[in-house]
């Protein structure tokens, strides 16, 4: 019997551990008659596609989902930022591949198909196919353990600690938001009407389910500018960082936006007096500081600009920076703010991040928007009066999200628009009727987002499934001072009525009262289920899980599909960048690949039970067993070159994974398959791991960031002779 595991091929560090961790999983699952077929869907993999020139393997995957046999690893892909993207481009054009320049301003037709194209590759463009299923996100019970047994620091925290969170007080999208609930089915497009009354159609029809939830709301562009000029000056007043954070890849369109705002405002001075000149170059505020030294390269004002902003920066707040060591400030480079990363890394540093003397210092962190700062805020103030968090005691916070079918704002690209002028941008239905409407300025920013029925109710049921099977209390972050969040709030009433509550503890709270005693039981070593929308799950899926094991890599992340299958998703890759320049440099590859070894415990627990595979059951069960011993030896990767690396951790993984398969009963021609394989690997284990620590200390070149060369990979990623032949026996 052949069956079948598609595994991503992604980007950055968790695509380099792949060319080392695959051939492993080939060899394995080949015992069981499992085919493990891979599929690309990194970003140059995707404007290859966009372009035919090569397969779209992600729309392959999205049908795939539809479908019950459905079994998925997906790892962590860039979601590109406008400058990301323009330099995947760049590196495909260098390497021959014949595809188009990326128009910041398409000026016909043929441009705006272009730019149309490359707007469906950027940003949030995988997840929403993939995820046909709601989220179920947590630490396994081995990496919990191993977190109390070995624990990280979290910082030092006290009430006079000077971190904050500003948050504007209206006119944000949060402040501004209006939502409806579909009472039967209808189509809807998306207008703008100008003053005159001259009506353009925005987006075309399409349909809206019953029982579906509409949202519409505005950030109003002056109200922004006008909160950022203030929080420059009490930054600088109060003598703490200033800080912005967003998520400018996966709200691909509103948050750039966003960010260009904060670089626009800090350097108010320098984009007026230069007006006509950044014109000219197609400088861009959305695309940050780094793009705008980027093309000053080799202009004859290059160091007058710059010394004008060297004048801002001086004259403003000191910036918190993301490289201080290079220059790189919080304002450089819009992928390198990403809040889910970013304000986690700040809380675990004692509220601090890095200055431009490459020191800790506190900060002033800028969340505009309302709709979720409130959880960083409580965050900061309940560390700020109770101390850090202990990893040795601390409880667990599990997550159940709801992000199926696109639901939330992560599927709202499409019914995003910057304003162009004032007037109106509505929702209209079949009838003419309008369902929802916003009055615009221009530069506003106008978003809608649609979560159906269906992903809802089995958001619910998961929860309380969750809930019954661990027997943990599970609390719905639900704000009623939100108008999304009240309509959400109606359905999980009615649909936890379906359900046996029974000796459950199952509550609906607002997010800063869900988040304050989520907090004080994991203080108390209690441990919680947090459901929440799709973008507080990202949210606290890198939060909770930083604060208790160190790291959001490890994480046991399954998403059961709605039609049936399986999508079992690795560690987070908000690290990613950082690690690929660390092995460039030094050769050593710190991405962990724990996610997964995770991962492919279910899948192959997947075959199993969908085919009847019993080989497949034992491989689960003892990669499970191996896993365990991953981290009770800590096999696992560092931060620092002359210790075992991602690749040294993998042929740690093959010699447990294959001791525990020689050594189990269940099936005995797997046992006496693997015997030699594990005498092999144990026999060589000295001089295998020696070989790996000699290839540290010199740099790594593999031909391409963002697309390296096959053979280079192979030289670098594989580099053991003795261990490539055990493995490529099998």
């Amino acid at each position: 019997m052949n069956t079948k595991i598609y595994y991503t091929l992604t980007d950055e560090s968790p695509f380099l551990a792949t060319q080392s961790l695959l051939p492993i999983v080939h060899g394995f699952a080949k015992a069981a008659d499992i085919d493990v077929e891979t599929k690309n869907i990194s970003l140059p993999g995707r404007i290859l596609a966009a372009f035919g020139k090569a397969s779209d393997d992600l729309d392959f995957l999205g049908k795939l989902t539809l479908d019950p046999s459905a079994n998925i690893i997906k790892l962590p892909n860039i979601s590109a930022s406008v400058p990301q993207l323009k330099a995947a481009i760049a590196e495909l054009q260098k390497n021959g591949f014949d595809v188009p320049d990326y128009p910041d301003a398409p000026a016909n037709d043929e441009e705006k198909a272009i730019r149309a194209k490359y707007d469906k590759v950027k940003g949030s463009a995988v997840n929403p196919v993939l995820r046909q299923g709601n989220s179920d996100r947590r630490a396994p019970k081995a990496v919990k353990n191993y977190a109390r047994n070995n624990p990280h620091s979290n910082g030092v925290w006290n009430e006079s600690v000077k971190t904050h969170v500003s948050s504007m007080s209206a006119n944000d999208f949060y402040g501004n938001e209006k939502s409806i609930t579909l009472a039967k089915a209808d189509t809807f497009k998306i207008e703008f009407v100008d003053e005159s009354g001259a009506v353009t159609e925005l987006r075309a029809a399409k349909p809206l389910l019953e029982g579906e939830i509409l949202d519409a709301t505005v950030m109003r562009m002056a109200a922004l500018e006008k909160f950022i000029a203030e929080q420059m000056a009490d930054a600088k007043a109060k003598g703490v960082l200033f800080s912005v954070h967003l998520k400018a890849t996966m709200m691909k369109v509103s948050d750039p936006v966003l960010f260009g705002a904060f670089v626009r405002v800090f350097f108010k001075d320098v984009f007026a007096k230069y007006a006509d000149l950044f014109k000219e170059l197609g400088i861009d505020a959305n695309n940050g500081l780094g793009d705008l030294y980027k093309r000053l390269e080799g202009n004859t004002k290059e160091a007058e600009v710059k010394a004008a902003i060297d004048a801002a920066l001086a004259a403003g707040p000191d910036l918190a920076m993301v490289d201080s060591a290079k220059g790189i400030t919080n304002l450089h480079v819009p992928s390198d703010i990403i809040i889910d990363a970013s304000m986690p890394a700040m809380i675990r540093n004692s509220g601090c991040m890095w200055n431009k003397e490459g020191k800790l210092q506190e900060v002033k962190a800028c969340v505009p928007d309302r709709c979720y700062a409130g959880i960083y805020e409580a965050a900061i103030d309940f560390c700020k009066k109770n101390g850090a968090f202990d990893p040795k005691t601390m409880g667990t916070v599990p997550n159940v999200g709801l992000m199926a079918q696109g639901a939330e704002e992560y599927g709202s690209h499409d019914k995003t628009f910057i304003a162009k002028a004032k007037g109106i941008i509505r929702a209209v239905n079949a009838n003419g009727e309008v369902l929802l409407q916003q009055e615009v300025e221009a530069g506003d920013i106008y978003r809608m987002c649609q979560a159906k029925d269906a992903p809802i109710r089995d958001w619910v049921k998961l929860a309380v499934t969750r809930a019954r099977v661990s027997n943990t209390p599970a609390i719905f972050w639900l704000d009623p001072q939100r108008a999304h969040d009240r309509e959400i709030q109606k359905k999980v009433e009615v649909y936890l009525k379906d359900h046996d509550l029974s000796g459950l503890s199952i509550k609906i709270m607002s997010p800063k009262d869900a988040i304050v005693e989520t907090m004080t039981r994991a203080k108390a070593g209690l441990d919680t289920i947090s459901v929440t929308g799709n973008v507080m799950r990202d949210y606290l899926t890198d939060l909770f899980p930083i604060l208790e094991v160190g790291t959001s890599a490890k994480m046991l992340s399954i998403v059961p599909l709605m039609a049936g299958g399986g999508l079992f998703e690795t560690g987070a890759g908000g690290s990613a960048p950082k690690q690929v320049q660390q092995f460039l440099a030094e050769n050593y590859l710190r991405w962990d690949s724990l996610g997964e070894y995770f991962a492919l415990v279910p899948a192959f627990e997947q075959v199993a039970s969908t085919t009847g595979n019993a080989k497949a059951k034992v491989l689960a069960d003892t990669l499970d067993e191996a896993n365990g011993k991953i981290l009770e030896y800590n096999r696992t990767p560092t931060r620092k070159i002359g210790e075992l690396d991602n690749r040294g951790s993998h042929f740690y993984l093959a010699l447990y994974w294959s001791q525990a398969l020689a050594a189990q009963k269940d099936d005995a021609e797997l046992a006496a398959k693997f015997s030699p394989v594990a005498k092999a690997l144990a026999e060589n284990e000295q001089k295998i791991v020696a070989a790996f620590a000699n290839q540290q200390g010199k740099p790594a070149d593999i031909g391409g960031y963002y697309l390296p060369k096959p053979e280079l990979l192979k030289k670098w990623m594989r580099p053991v002779a003795e261990f490539n032949a055990i493995i490529d026996a099998l």
